[in-house]
């Protein structure tokens, strides 16, 4: 979700998609020439910079494949054969990397590897007068046509007061997912309460909030538990089948077609996983926008430091922090709800709610918090109100 001048203007939908065997082929095609380009884009960038020390940005670099290299080299010529707008924007964003580079703010670009990056189908809305049209259970996609919604009645379908701007297409664990941007009306923002909510982010609990709401760690479940010990077997098969191959040489039992097929297996549970956590994120910040507190504050957490300590480092990546903050942000913005940042030194866990006491012997395995006052608390409870009434903060 995006803001310009105050008012929310654009919106993401994402959702899946059940296109006909002609058409992921031609996802699949593009795809593999954006992840093509992007690639040579980055080799021609790091040749140019070896020998006259010089960037091509990315304006250029399309002229000059469009006008120059491809007349030059002629068994090239199937770049053209997908969208032109997906290639152009392939290039951009290796242009924004490297720009990002430069700035300070990501690391060197890396090249896109098949079967490990993720690339995508670009489209956009060429011409003014001409909308993309939507109806409840398909979307027409410039160069794919007609293409079918898993999902009905998710993707908005009246013109006039949501209008799709662009999009993209992406390939996941043999699944499609087509993702849009769509241009909204600002909607009536409702009505906030006189209260505010501090939420402490843990490993044994995921979220405990100052009004007594625990959300459960959701990788402890039954569930969850179950298929991570599932996807250890399938990966410990994936790997006898690599060692089988490279011992054959191809000549055995296993082949390239089995190993596919083990890594979709593999795939498909590390998908699987990964929606089952972030739909329970959505869950958990979707309930607490409703209770419509004024205001929610948070601790900038120092995820990368946290992540250091090799004996929490899973169950720390796991919990998907950032992907919270971030969900919340979005859904805070959308509401007129205040957000507030608290500085990761606060000592929310270390200072006593009722008189302000600050423990400095307090340790990670000490879960009740007691203080000289006589204040007797969850250790995390205690943080959670702490984080509610911080004065020093700033906003999101």
């Amino acid at each position: 979700m995006f803001t310009r001048g105050g008012r929310i203007l654009l919106k993401s939908y994402k959702t899946e998609i059940n296109p006909t065997p002609e058409q992921m082929q031609m996802i699949l095609k593009t795809i593999g020439v954006c992840r093509f380009v992007y690639n040579f884009y980055l080799t021609c960038n790091r040749d140019a910079y070896e020998k006259e020390e010089k960037f091509i940005s990315g304006m250029d670099f399309s002229k000059w494949l469009n006008n120059v290299w491809l007349k030059e080299n002629p068994e090239y010529i199937w770049i053209k054969e997908v969208s032109s707008k997906s290639v152009k924007q392939s290039i951009m964003h290796a242009d924004r990397s490297y720009k990002r580079f430069f700035r300070g703010q990501a690391g060197f670009p890396h090249f896109k590897k098949k079967g490990k990056s993720e690339l995508k189908m670009y489209f956009v809305k060429t011409d003014a007068k001409v909308v993309i049209p939507c109806e409840r259970h398909r979307i027409k996609i410039p160069t794919l046509g007609w293409v079918r919604l898993k999902e009905k009645n998710y993707l908005p379908t009246n013109p006039n007061t949501h209008l799709i701007k662009s999009g993209t297409v992406s390939y996941k664990a043999g699944r499609y997912y087509v993702s849009v941007l769509v241009d909204e009306k600002e909607s009536v923002k409702p009505a906030l309460g006189d209260f505010g909510l501090g939420i402490d982010l843990g490993v044994k609990n995921f979220a405990i909030v100052s009004n007594g709401k625990i959300y459960q760690n959701i990788n402890k479940s039954v569930k969850l538990k179950g298929l991570e010990r599932k996807l250890k077997r399938e990966q410990r098969c994936l790997s006898r089948k690599y060692e089988d191959y490279k011992k054959r040489l191809g000549k055995g039992v296993t082949t390239k077609q089995n190993i596919q097929k083990q890594q979709l297996k593999v795939q498909k549970l590390y998908h699987r996983i990964l929606c089952i956590r972030s739909d329970y994120i959505n869950k958990c910040v979707s309930e607490l926008v409703k209770t419509k507190p004024s205001y929610i504050t948070i601790e900038d957490l120092n995820v990368s430091g946290m992540m250091k300590n090799r004996h929490l480092s899973k169950a720390i990546a796991s919990q998907k922090f950032y992907e919270f903050r971030t969900k919340l942000e979005a859904k805070c913005r959308g509401n007129g709800i205040e957000l507030r940042i608290v500085d990761r030194w606060y000592p929310s866990s270390r200072m006593c709610h009722a008189c302000g006491c600050i423990r400095k012997d307090l340790k990670l395995s000490d879960r009740i918090y007691t203080c000289e006052c006589g204040y007797h608390a969850d250790r995390d409870c205690n943080a959670s109100l702490n984080l509610r009434d911080a004065k020093t903060y700033k906003t999101a």
